[in-house]
């Protein structure tokens, strides 16, 4: 499996190893452990330049998922780019780790490249389950309640 994880940004620290091995473990877990993922760290300004150029919003948001699969035989299912500060901030309010915090991004943005999507509430209740379902046999240790705060009620 075919997997790059570059941090881009410098002021929130965080181990591309450890996200590696999330993504790699949620797309065994997906059924996907064949296809190609990069996930890249960045900061709010490149996330809210990406969200203004690819999704129409001025907005700083968390987590952008872009499926790059095109017709043929490319392994390649797409891109992940998650806003580090951004998940400090939601980590500090739920007072988890950011690693934590990055590990759901991350699975969250795996689940909008294989079709999963959040627009709606009955939509988006059935991904953060199928979310905490996958970080909670990904992680290595117990995940903390109120890592899902928000997402599904708890």
């Amino acid at each position: 499996m075919p997997l790059a994880v570059r941090n881009l940004q410098r002021r929130i620290r965080l181990s591309t190893p450890r996200v590696g091995r999330t993504v790699g473990r949620a797309l065994q877990f997906l059924g996907r452990a064949d296809r190609e993922v990069h996930v890249s760290l960045v900061g709010d300004a490149a996330v809210r330049r990406l969200n203004a150029r690819y999704r129409g919003s001025s907005s700083r948001t968390d987590v952008l998922a872009f499926n790059l699969e095109g017709p043929g035989a490319s392994a390649l299912l797409g891109e992940v780019v998650i806003s580090a500060a951004t998940a400090a901030r939601q980590a500090a309010r739920l007072r988890v780790p950011v690693a934590l915090e990055v590990d759901l991004l991350a699975v969250h943005g795996l689940l909008h490249l294989v079709g999963y999507d959040d627009a709606e509430p009955v939509e988006a209740r059935l991904m953060h389950e199928r979310a905490r379902e996958i970080l909670s046999r990904c992680a290595a240790r117990r995940v903390p309640a109120r890592l899902w705060s928000g997402l599904l009620g708890a």
